[in-house]
């Protein structure tokens, strides 16, 4: 990517985040083709987590796309998230595996004495003993032909809460994305604060050297000097602290994208890119996508699915099971005795069991009853959550829909003010300079412009973030959605 000296907040980066809506491509990252709670559940269920932490390059300005690909495989909330998927994903396949036969194979060696009561004419202690050396190796099989529905009950439950913990992960991944920008935006203020301190001190610097050179001309006075000094040694401060803080958000960004933290992280930045200008929809379709789309809504429905097929099961408990179990084996044995009257002979035979079983529990001191009741609390809760979340996500867009609209206007001020103060200190100066007007009007129209450059670097920050708030709120990060705001070409062009 064209690398470039950093002037002002990078739209494009804005517009490479919408672009992962429509194409995102990321190796050995389930994330990358997550795009349903079932895809994602999939897929975490057949792969493992890269054991190896990224490391920043200090010499790489990294694009937004870059860093939300490294914090996604490297976060540890969506390293967590994506293993509590995978054991979400392997609970469903436990569930289904009630559905086959256990066949178990086993080895029995064996050596056993006992003592048998036995007629005193044909043994003279009353009893003989017996010993019995035993090889018997077997195959078991225990296989469960009928419960009323109970497996399939415990199979679509597993299967809720497999797809939940896929929508889960598809949200922690937008939650990072948007963690990751927000920071990423964040550092591009500083940076933009950061010159635009720059600029605050050179600007005093202007001050102070007319206000010299009066004095010089012998037009001017010396506190005045003082005067514009003060305001110099201001700027300067002003700009020490804007470069500590431009530092400190560099080792946020590298915390949200999951390496060490550090201040050597460096970002690509382009210049005179558009803004976002528009909505894309009306706050009813935002609202909709929101409602269709957010996966945290998504895996809400899905754990009110669970809970009714956690009332089947517990239903299920009430009607009776059918087994089939049976065994196969190879006998071997050795018997002696200690009666000298004739020797027990060998045996080395096949021997088999078969059997076919009716469990029905009659009297279980009212677990089933609880663990039914349990079961409808559990959904009658869940019900109440999706509304409480619901609720939760109209707000959300609301305010996200509320915000982008102010911070369009803002933005369409600042860049008024910014025009408008930056005329009003020249003026001044040369006023100044011409002893038409005193010191104090140009200070005062130096801080106004300072105001205005830094309310020019909020108000573009304030609109990217908000842009890319609104994509979160809705449910449309990293997904196959289109983006919901727009922007402006120079030409007017959208």
């Amino acid at each position: 990517m064209h690398l470039c000296k950093f002037q002002r907040i990078d739209a494009e980066c804005l517009l490479l985040l919408i672009l992962l809506l429509w194409d995102w491509k990321a190796t050995s990252q389930c994330s990358a083709i997550a795009s349903t709670p079932e895809v994602a559940s999939s897929c975490a269920s057949s792969f493992i987590p890269d054991e190896k932490v990224a490391s920043i390059d200090p010499q790489h300005q990294y694009s937004l796309a870059e860093l939300i690909d490294i914090g996604e495989r490297n976060n540890p909330n969506t390293r967590i998230s994506w293993e509590r998927a995978k054991q979400r994903a392997k609970a469903l396949g436990i569930e289904k595996s009630e559905y086959y036969p256990l066949l178990a194979g086993t080895v029995l060696f064996a050596d056993q004495r006992s003592i048998l009561p036995f007629p005193e004419p044909l043994a003279p202690r009353g009893y003989i003993t017996i010993e019995l050396p035993l090889i018997e190796p077997q195959v078991q099989l225990q296989y469960l032909l009928l419960d009323f529905g109970a497996r399939k009950a415990n199979v679509d439950a597993a299967k809720a809460e497999a797809f939940a913990a896929g929508a889960q992960f598809i949200k922690a991944n937008q939650d990072v994305a948007y963690s990751i920008s927000a920071d990423y935006y964040a550092l591009l203020t500083s940076q933009e604060r950061l010159q635009a301190a720059k600029d605050i001190l050179k600007t005093a610097q202007i001050t102070q050297d007319a206000a010299e050179a009066r004095l010089a001309n012998g037009r001017g006075t010396m506190p005045d000097v003082l005067n514009a000094t003060a305001e110099t040694a201001q700027a300067r401060f002003d700009l020490e602290t804007a470069d500590g803080d431009e530092k400190i958000a560099r080792v946020t960004l590298a915390e949200a994208i999951g390496v060490e933290p550090s201040a050597d992280i460096f970002i690509d930045a382009k210049r005179d890119t558009p803004l976002p200008s528009a909505l894309a929809l009306p706050i009813e379709q935002l609202i909709s996508r929101a409602m269709a789309d957010r996966p945290d809504l998504l895996a809400q429905m899905l754990e009110i699915r669970r809970a009714d097929d956690e009332i089947r099961a517990a239903k299920s408990a009430y009607w009776p099971r059918i087994l089939l179990s049976g065994k196969a084996a190879q006998t071997s044995g050795w018997p002696t005795t200690d009666q000298s009257q004739g020797a027990l002979g060998h045996a080395s035979e096949p021997t088999w069991a078969a059997a076919l079983s009716i469990e029905w529990t009659i009297f279980d001191g009212g677990a089933r009853k609880n663990r039914k009741a349990e079961a409808e609390s559990a959904e009658r809760q869940a019900v109440d959550e999706l509304r409480d979340k619901r609720d939760q996500a109209t707000r959300e867009v609301w305010t996200g829909y509320i915000a982008f609209r102010t911070a369009l206007r803002q933005e369409e001020a600042a860049v008024a003010l910014l025009k408008a103060s930056d005329t009003s200190y020249a003026a001044s100066l040369d006023a100044y300079k011409y002893g038409v007007k005193n010191l104090v009007d140009v200070v005062t129209a130096e801080k106004e412009l300072a105001t205005a450059r830094l309310s020019s670097v909020s108000a573009r920050s304030r609109l990217f973030t908000e842009a890319v708030r609104l994509e979160s709120v809705t449910g449309s990060l990293l997904r196959n959605l289109a983006p919901t705001t727009t922007t402006q070409d120079k030409d007017g062009s959208r």
